[in-house]
């Protein structure tokens, strides 16, 4: 009740002030454009420390979209995906690889001809790190 009472209130200051009655600014007509869809765009990554490696390519006219995208497997293999789309045949791709797979070959287990001694180890004093050894 509090607040419809302050909302009154309010209200009533600015019919006061006159600011009521100033002109409301009209928002221009809204006009739906319709803009031909038409692109083309592509963009790649090479990074070789971290072996990222893809790259995509892109064009559109219409309604019918063409393009190709590329992945470096893990396996050194490179995954290429050629794809297209349009109303009548929707999308559609093809799926490649080019390159031979390489698995890493399995770690031989070495075995050591003498026995390992351990040495028992000392502790050292333990320190707070306060510049003053207080314990």
């Amino acid at each position: 009740m509090f607040s419809k009472i302050i909302c009154l209130l309010g209200f009533a200051a600015i019919a006061r002030a006159g600011l009521l009655a100033a002109p409301l600014l009209h928002a221009a007509p809204a006009v739906d454009y319709y803009a031909y869809p038409k692109y083309e765009y592509k963009y790649g990554v090479a990074d070789p420390h971290t072996g990222d490696h893809k790259s995509q390519y892109e064009v559109r006219d219409g309604d019918v979209v063409k393009g190709q995208y590329t992945v470096a497997e893990p396996d050194g293999t490179l995954r290429i995906v050629d794809y297209t789309s349009d109303s009548h045949n929707g999308f559609n791709a093809v799926v490649r690889r080019e390159g031979h797979a390489i698995h890493p070959q399995p770690i031989a287990k070495a075995y050591l001809s003498a026995p390992i001694i351990a040495k028992p180890l000392i502790a050292a004093p333990l320190s707070l790190g306060y510049g003053h050894d207080h314990y």
